[in-house]
């Protein structure tokens, strides 16, 4: 289960990996789903939904249907999990940091036992207990949180402020840091090391992870480069296919002239300018003359065929969350 967008909207996807299916589960239009689960001991599925309004709350959704029940009324939850089918260890969004907070729903009560947290909750296998991490010190924690007694303690510090981890094992414990996974053996590590390195060409500053039950597949939640969202923009052009092309802007991109005369603003809008373009232009292409790349920023120097004629252009894209918010036009 992972939370995607379509047209606009992000709802709860069920991929079934042997088969490479996809399915929505739901259709919530005044609102979208983040951080989808199984619910223990149920074929339903649990999300944070943030509606259109700002409201946020934490809602159970029919694993058939799709139809959603609040859960926890009172709580602005950001990023739950599921102890058992009756309690649930939240990140919840206080008044200016997350808050560590246990949710009895059998007999509707919250109680709060920590404040400054970060989002990353998980069993600690083989174990009663549960880890979170702690934003209270210079030097952030992971600690443990033994939920019958409430008490809490220390595990280990992390490799910098970076707050997603994953529990490879009882003792081992994986770390997302830039465009890398560290493993720490609480037992005999004193110090963080690589267990993973993605091409940073393609993903960075993963975030996410999470690995199959029998421990032969892992995945991530990361960044696409700059370059990668500029490469994908440029294969769906030459493609001519509108969908892909568009899908690589964000909702509100902005397209100008240099310096900054603004063409037009909006993805529906590139949508309906391209369209007939693309369906018009049989033999376009473009390809890349020159490339400069600073970070999430690229000047790209194209030669581009449009109806038997060349022309040469420069482009200057922005990308930010793996979407080209802004293109200037030289």
């Amino acid at each position: 289960m992972f939370a995607s967008s379509r047209n606009g909207q992000t709802d709860i996807l069920k991929y079934t990996i042997k088969t490479g299916e996809k399915v929505f589960i739901n259709n919530t239009p005044q609102g979208g789903e983040y951080s989808p689960q199984r619910i223990p001991g149920s074929d339903d599925v649990s999300a944070v939904r943030l509606d259109n309004s700002g409201l946020q709350r934490f809602y159970k959704y029919d694993i058939n249907t799709g139809e959603s029940k609040e859960l926890i009324r009172s709580l602005k939850v950001a990023y739950p999990l599921w102890y058992n089918e009756k309690l649930v260890v939240s990140a919840i969004i206080g008044k200016n940091s997350l808050d560590l907070v246990t949710s009895d729903l059998k007999h509707k009560t919250n109680f709060t036992l920590q404040k400054n947290i970060g989002r990353s909750l998980h069993k600690i296998p083989n174990s009663s207990k549960v880890s979170y991490i702690s934003k209270k010190n210079p030097e952030w924690e992971i600690r443990s949180l033994d939920v019958s007694s409430l008490r809490t303690a220390k595990i280990a510090t992390l490799d910098g402020k970076y707050e997603d981890i994953y529990w490879l094992s009882e003792d081992v414990v994986l770390q997302a840091k830039k465009n890398q996974i560290l493993q720490y053996n609480i037992k005999t590590d004193s110090v963080w090391s690589e267990f993973f390195t993605v091409d940073d060409t393609q993903i960075q500053n993963i975030s996410r992870i999470s690995i199959s039950p029998d421990g032969t597949k892992m995945a991530i939640v990361g960044e696409e480069s700059a370059r990668f969202v500029v490469e994908k923009q440029l294969e769906a052009y030459n493609n001519r296919d509108i969908d892909a092309y568009v899908n690589v802007f964000s909702e509100d991109v902005k397209v100008y002239d240099y310096p900054h005369k603004l063409r037009y603003q909006g993805r529906k809008e590139m949508k309906r300018r391209y369209a007939a373009f693309f369906r018009n232009t049989k033999d376009l292409n473009c390809k890349i003359l020159n490339r400069i790349e600073n970070g999430n920023i690229i000047i790209d120097q194209e030669s581009v065929t449009i109806n038997g004629r060349i022309v040469n252009a420069v482009a200057i894209y922005e990308i930010k969350n793996g979407r080209i918010i802004t293109v200037t036009f030289m």
